[in-house]
């Protein structure tokens, strides 16, 4: 099976840049299938990451950044894959 962990983050204003970069050098103990990012207007930050692991596998997140770079808590969720078109 394979799980998408999605991670999204908005950076405090003008920093995103500075948020894509910190997501960017985060490190996992283990090596996922794929890591993709994404930014969108607001200074937001995404980044999907694919296991080969059951749904309720304990697998590596990214951490929090430091307060002062994002204007809330960052949001999780994760994801069955079911169809690739």
């Amino acid at each position: 099976m394979t799980v998408a962990l999605m991670w999204e983050a908005r950076a405090a204003d003008g920093r995103g840049e500075e948020l894509l970069a910190w997501a960017r050098e985060q490190r996992f103990d283990a090596v996922p299938l794929r890591r993709e990012y994404f930014r969108a207007p607001q200074d937001r930050v995404l980044v999907i990451t694919w296991w080969d692991a059951a749904y309720d596998a304990d697998l590596p997140e990214l951490p929090e950044p430091a307060p002062e770079l994002v204007t809330r808590a960052v949001h999780r969720w994760r994801f069955e894959s079911l169809d690739v078109g």
